[in-house]
């Protein structure tokens, strides 16, 4: 007995099935290929950048140091006080206020605001929250404190670096417009409180709070004014 012929439907057809990547055109998979060649160097780039800057001197880091610098600070530092015998042992509080022009021509100052208060509510509760809301301005503070010397002078390089971080956060927070003008310049003050020394410990630490106020930093405007100008042409055009 000749066995049943199989149904249309559950034929083998040539070529099998040639899955999602297959079924695109040839211009399809060319831009696949290329996007994931791509990210595949990007990540390479990464690694070995990171891998350089946490690693003691060798002959590459002699060389190519100060563009391996350029690449990681300060977004991509790396930070192993958590493990260190002297780990970090002292809160830090950020506040920040903007002066504002409004549209009469005067200006005015807001009120401090208090952005860790913002991270704290953000990550208070949240079973996940984000390494932005957890690390971006505490180290950026950590960064600054550490790159500034007597009266807020900045030490080289990494010093201008910290303190453009810094402003760029605050800018960000608070946006290029604020009770009802246009943010001009910002200002910093931070509170910093020594952690006590455990129960066990004879070690004895003055948790008293020490304050610091930063000067007025200027907001540059020069890329909104483009706009507005861009924008007053078209009208008129």
């Amino acid at each position: 007995m000749e066995p049943p012929e199989a149904s249309e439907d559950t034929r083998p057809r040539p070529g099998g099935d040639i899955g999602p990547i297959g079924a695109l055109s040839l211009p399809s998979r060319i831009a696949v290929a290329l996007g994931v060649a791509v990210v595949a160097v990007g990540t390479c780039v990464h690694l070995l950048a990171v891998f350089l800057h946490v690693a003691p001197e060798n002959t590459a880091t002699k060389q190519h140091g100060d563009l391996v610098a350029e690449y990681i600070y300060p977004e991509f530092e790396q930070n192993w006080k958590l493990f260190a015998p002297n780990p970090v042992q002292q809160n830090t509080h950020i506040w920040a206020r903007a002066e504002v022009r409004k549209a009469d021509g005067d200006t005015a100052t807001t009120g401090w605001t208090d952005l860790t208060a913002m991270d704290i509510a953000k990550i208070l509760h949240n079973p996940a929250p984000s390494h932005a809301n957890q690390n971006e301005l505490r180290r950026a503070w950590s960064f600054y404190a550490s790159t500034h010397g007597d009266e807020n002078r900045p030490i080289g390089l990494r010093g201008e670096l910290s303190r453009a971080y810094v402003q760029s956060i605050v800018e960000d927070r608070f946006g290029t417009h604020l009770d009802g003008g246009t943010v001009e310049r910002v200002q910093v003050r931070a509170a910093t409180t020594p952690v006590a020394a455990p129960p066990w410990s004879d070690e004895r630490i003055d948790t008293k709070t020490t304050y610091q106020v930063l000067p007025w930093w200027p907001v540059d405007q020069d890329q909104d004014g483009d706009q507005g100008q861009d924008q007053d042409q078209e009208d008129g055009s």
